[in-house]
């Protein structure tokens, strides 16, 4: 039992942490699974984790979720946003066309490619921010980005937080941004892995509760720190990170 614990917390503490930085969360888990058997790796444990990340920051943002009447553009918005991720997300799900690109290979070369972009990126301006700029246009190239997301190793985060600051969002804003696109994404994927779920009859059991809760801690303390963190440094050390972590798989992979 105690050993079932201390897995669920480190898949716990991958998926709250890297789902909200820009270093892919997919990656992470995909590569932690390949090193590590982990007994309690599942897809109940799986949905568990997402739900617990989508309850953090819905909770993380509830003003701005149900103060409708002065946030009915920006969420309108978001929706939109979200749209090309969901249909492609549904296409390479139904298809099966997602496990193709679940390889080590292709994270290690997307790690080091997408980080390098968010560092050209974050070389910008940060002139603009949600509440004047954020409009149909820019949420749409912004959602478009965020496709590339379903390859592991790209970081959905990142690349909307890349796509925000190519168009010159400060870093703040361009981190809202991507946290309120995760809802949808959130959403989308929970809602599938339920599917799946409710295909094998799996039953709720205590190790998906506890992976609930810790997902929700981990992923509210990233939130809340990782917008204080951007408000007065540059991502220059997700960059370093990405880099790194993107050399390493590589000489693993070829020498």
């Amino acid at each position: 039992m105690f050993q079932d614990f201390i897995e669920i917390l480190i898949l716990s503490a991958i998926q709250g942490i890297s789902e909200f930085l820009p270093i892919s969360s997919s990656a992470h888990l995909i590569l932690i699974s390949n090193f590590y058997d982990f007994k309690t790796s599942s897809l109940l444990i799986d949905i568990s984790l997402h739900l617990g990340s989508l309850f953090a920051i819905m909770f993380y943002f509830k003003k701005d979720l149900f103060d409708l009447k002065n946030n009915k553009r920006l969420l309108g918005l978001i929706i939109v946003g979200s749209i090309p991720l969901m249909i492609f997300g549904y296409i390479l799900h139904s298809s099966d066309l997602i496990h193709f690109v679940r390889n080590v290979e292709i994270i290690a070369w997307t790690t080091l490619f997408f980080g390098l972009i968010l560092y050209f990126s974050d070389q910008g301006k940060t002139e603009k921010n949600i509440s004047k700029n954020l409009n149909l246009k820019s949420i749409i190239f912004i959602g478009i980005f965020q496709i590339l997301a379903l390859i592991p190793g790209v970081s959905r985060a990142g690349i909307t937080i890349t796509a925000a600051r190519f168009l010159n969002f400060n870093r703040v804003d361009s981190t809202k941004i991507s946290f309120l696109l995760s809802i949808p994404a959130l959403i989308g994927a929970s809602s599938l892995g339920i599917t799946d779920a409710f295909k094998q009859t799996l039953e709720i059991n205590y190790l998906s509760i506890i992976a609930i809760i810790l997902s929700f801690l981990f992923s509210f303390i990233t939130v809340k720190y990782f917008l204080k963190y951007v408000n007065n440094f540059s991502l220059n050390i997700f960059v370093i990170y990405r880099v790194f972590l993107g050399i390493i798989l590589l000489l693993i992979i070829y020498l």
